[in-house]
């Protein structure tokens, strides 16, 4: 696991600066503190920042194959390596070292720019092929690790996070005004666009190709979507096979790994699996809140690892700790996200860094088996819309389906499914019209910022993949968007920037390529049965979870945030959202704010809204050069020249 970075001119006479290339791969040096390496090839030069944890004697980057022609910056794990590497032997390849990152190499050689195929892991990296002049940059399928550019017309600069693109002096990039509206509407960044004006997420699935000044993108991989019959007990029996598979791989390391415990069904599987696969007693790691009207996962957590024996640590985090980490969050995440768990994942990856260097997570099996709620939903509201009865018919007749839906939706969203088309409805739910930067705009953004506003732009990544997931069934185009928007660019990202923060790889088994396919080709009735979600896998582990751990209702990572921010921390909020600073972005109406903050104060009902806001504010306090900032009359201020910085 590890950094990298990098830039390419287009001009082949003009040099790379070696100074330039150490203060880019600096600025990522949290996530490979134990070496670094570069290449430096006319316009082209790589930067390496290594966090050792395969082969912690030869693995030095940048690699390069036999003959030096071509070299490679990796950062992730990939899984198959050895297989990899026995098939590559075989066809005369040599091997200088006995690290995965050379197995690309030789990959490369054997399959060109299409060699992601044959990797099963995490993975983002660069190959430069000298003979042909060629820069190639890939990503793995899911965007387990994330891989930024920036593409001008004097050349390319890349990096692992955009500290490293922004590094480079020569670099001068704007904010993207329009894509706050995304951010407020989202709560995150789907797509490939980010806050700075070019700098770009290369798409998860996706490799791209520079040559002599001419960029191809391609997508290698997608999720395709079937429900092929066949019996439970079959695909139990297959899924069971691909989780031991999956963990088997996934606990490959030369250095401790450990497990971290959200007490929830994936994370208890997990550990279930992988003590059987450890030689040593393996560490477990939760958080707590020390909050008594708030639900404390530990408990479950202990019993998990009081059942697989593991050496078991916890620590508790408060509202101060949270309010002072979180410039820090903004920093490390790069983006404005909405993730307040993140900050539970910052801590307990910092207290599990005195353990281990790796953890294994739970991350990605709801997107897979559909375990949230809002499955189990769209499910009931497309089979009650096909009786083709009303929906004020099903609040008179069908009283249990409706308390089970009103759970999980509010009940305006509920009639929108029997109004409108299933991507209306996606749109509905993703872009929430009953949160306040949807329904209220006008209100809330100045005059002038709503009119940069391009409502059609924000919804342009869920539209994308909502046309391209036309005729699967209404779960599976859910399940489909999702997997490319909010798991990437949500929880993904969260978990490589947080736990990068502190020099620790976490890794996903539940989202090995493998079961994903698995689960893509499953009948709904495996994933929701009834009114149970994820119902194949309970039913699969149900002999090795503890029962009070398999029948808990989902809770997620939750953190008491909502309650902080009205009580402990409402001064704090006050003192950032009302400041003159803020306010004189230009964005939004210092009416409409404090209407918000003075709400909040009384029912709780937007912390997530005023929390974004937050985070959005000292994101510009950290990424901005200056605080020069339009007024009210002046929003081109705005929109055109604030310079970013790291």
């Amino acid at each position: 696991m590890c950094g990298i970075c990098g830039k390419l001119n287009f001009d082949e006479s003009k040099r790379i600066v070696p100074e330039v290339l150490k203060s880019m791969a600096d600025a990522i040096k949290h996530r490979g503190p134990d070496d670094e390496g570069y290449y430096y090839c006319g316009p082209l030069g790589l930067g390496f920042r290594r966090l050792a944890i395969i082969d912690l004697h030869t693995g030095h980057q940048p690699i390069s194959n036999e003959t030096g022609t071509t070299w490679i910056v990796f950062n992730g794990e990939i899984y198959n390596y050895r297989e990899l590497r026995n098939e590559l032997i075989g066809r005369g390849h040599r091997f200088n070292t006995n690290t995965d990152t050379e197995v690309i190499v030789h990959l490369y050689e054997e399959y060109g720019d299409t060699c992601a195929k044959h990797l099963r892991g995490m993975f983002a990296f660069a190959i430069w092929d000298e003979l042909s002049r060629k820069l190639l940059l890939c990503r793995d399928r899911v965007g387990i690790k994330p891989l930024y550019y920036l593409h001008t017309s004097s050349g390319i600069v890349f990096g692992s996070e955009i500290k490293a693109i922004l590094a480079d002096p020569e670099v001068i990039t704007a904010i993207q005004p329009e894509i706050v509206d995304r951010f407020l509407a989202v709560r995150y960044l789907p797509g490939e666009d980010t806050m700075f004006e070019g700098v770009k997420k290369l798409q998860p699935g996706t490799y791209m190709s520079i040559q002599h000044g001419i960029t191809v993108t391609k997508q290698y991989w997608d999720l395709h979507f079937s429900c092929e019959p066949r019996s439970m007990q079959s695909a139990q029996d297959e899924l069971l096979s691909l989780l031991e598979e999956s963990v088997d791989l996934h606990m490959i390391s030369d250095v401790p790994v450990g497990v971290l415990l959200s007490g929830g069904l994936d994370s208890t599987a997990l550990l279930g699996l992988a003590a059987n696969k450890s030689r040593h007693k393996l560490n477990t790691f939760t958080i707590g809140f020390g909050y008594a009207a708030f639900e404390d996962e530990r408990p479950y957590a202990r019993q998990a690892a009081e059942r697989y024996g593991t050496d078991h640590h916890e620590m508790t985090i408060g509202a101060k700790e949270f309010a002072d980490f979180l410039p820090t969050y903004v920093r490390h995440m790069e983006e404005p996200v909405c993730e307040p768990p993140a900050v539970a994942l910052y801590y307990v990856t910092k207290l599990a860094k005195n353990f281990v260097k790796v953890l294994i997570s739970g991350e990605g099996g709801d997107e897979a088996f559909a375990g949230y709620p809002n499955y189990r939903s769209i499910v009931w509201l497309e089979r009650i819309k096909r009786l083709g009865v009303s929906f004020q018919q099903v609040l008179g007749s069908a009283s249990e389906v409706f308390t089970k839906l009103s759970s999980d939706h509010r009940l305006s969203r509920c009639a929108a499914y029997f109004r409108y088309s299933f991507d209306d409805y996606y749109y509905s739910r993703t872009y929430d019209p009953c949160g306040i930067f949807n329904s209220v705009a006008d209100e809330f953004y100045s005059n002038e910022f709503r009119g940069t506003v391009n409502r059609r732009r924000s919804l342009d990544p869920a539209r994308r993949y909502l046309l391209a997931s036309r005729g699967a069934n209404v779960l599976n185009r859910m399940l489909y968007v999702d997997t490319k928007t909010w798991l990437p660019d949500d929880l993904l990202i969260k978990a490589d920037k947080m736990s990068m923060a502190n020099s620790v790889e976490l890794r996903v088994p539940l989202l090995d390529h493998r079961l994903l396919e698995f689960a893509a080709r499953l009948p709904t009735a495996c994933k929701v049965h009834g009114f149970q979600t994820k119902h194949i896998v309970k039913r699969a582990l149900k002999q090795r979870i503890p029962r009070e751990i398999l029948g808990r209702r989902k809770a997620g990572f939750p953190i008491p945030y909502d309650s902080w921010l009205r009580i402990e921390l409402r001064d704090w909020l006050n003192e950032i959202l009302l400041d003159r600073t803020t306010i004189a972005r230009g964005y939004f109406r210092k009416a409409a704010i404090e209407g918000l903050l003075s709400e909040n104060s009384r029912s709780g009902s937007y912390s997530k809204e005023l929390f974004s806001l937050a985070v959005l504010e000292l994101w510009h306090r950290e990424f901005l050069k200056s605080e020069r900032v339009a007024g009210a009359s002046d929003v081109r201020g705005v929109s055109d020249r604030m310079i970013a910085k790291i």
